[in-house]
């Protein structure tokens, strides 16, 4: 018997490769996705390539789209808010901030996590609820932090009956995007999956064109050009200019913002 997981799946790079190491570690995957209002609304679609793709493949997941439109529209974030544009630079600039949506991932962890009790219960198993997030969203995201899940998983353990069902699982907490496609390209490998088709299937944009391509500027693109760079590969996503330039403004993003670290 499969073991059971339930993981939040954005069709952000994070997720992807969070999804791909469940698959690899024999679970069936139950996946959510959340509309909010996002402007990079291009991540479900991507998602739902993706969803296909390992399907296709042959591998056990379903995959629901959550409309939290009605709710987080009230929400202030560069990412929902009309008008207010989405902030280039190094993610860890203090403008990044802007693109924190507040209390987000309580709000789509509260749901994933009455979902896992839920099957739980329905299904007499044990259930993990897997999570992307990776020490290069601690700076910016509070509810990022170790700190914020150790305290909402004891919340929800209070909370409700069963929960000793359910547990969080953060394998990439203390990682960061190069931790997470080195283990994807292992995982692409022992599941017999094409690597560039699964990512080129992803959307980390935050300011993606109205083609879906992404504008590698925002503080996301820019930790994300890096880290394939680091890994010795070209990012197959496509962009709005050349790799070598999305790459070259990249490095040069990252050396300005090591300079202003240092001053």
């Amino acid at each position: 018997m499969a073991k059971r997981a339930v993981a939040a799946f954005s069709g952000g790079m994070d997720s992807t490769g969070l999804l791909l190491r469940l698959l690899a570690d024999g679970h069936h995957v139950s996946c959510l996705s959340y509309e909010y209002g996002q402007k990079h609304i291009i991540e479900i679609e991507r998602a739902k390539k993706n969803i296909a793709y390992l399907i296709e493949n042959g591998h056990l997941i379903e995959h629901n789209i959550i409309d939290l439109t009605s709710a987080m529209r009230i929400f202030h974030s560069a990412l929902t808010t009309p008008g207010y544009q989405v902030p280039e630079g190094h993610y860890e600039e203090e403008q990044m901030k802007q693109t924190v949506v507040p209390n987000r991932n309580a709000i789509f962890s509260s749901i994933l996590y009455g979902h896992a009790l839920s099957l739980a219960q329905r299904e007499d198993t044990d259930v993990i609820i897997g999570l992307g997030v990776h020490s290069g969203d601690h700076a910016i995201y509070p509810d990022c932090r170790p700190e914020f899940y150790e305290a909402i998983e004891h919340a929800f353990q209070v909370g409700n009956w069963g929960s000793e069902r359910v547990q969080f699982h953060l394998p990439y907490l203390t990682g960061d995007k190069v931790t997470i496609l080195l283990d994807a390209l292992e995982t692409c490998d022992s599941l017999g999956l094409d690597f560039d088709e699964v990512f080129r299937n992803t959307n980390t944009s935050y300011n993606p064109d109205a083609q879906g391509r992404s504008s590698g500027r925002s503080g996301a693109d820019v930790e994300r050009i890096l880290a394939f760079h680091h890994i010795g590969r070209k990012d197959p996503v496509a962009y709005v200019e050349p790799w070598k330039i999305v790459l070259k403004n990249a490095l040069k993003t990252a050396g300005s913002f090591e300079e202003m670290r240092h001053e």
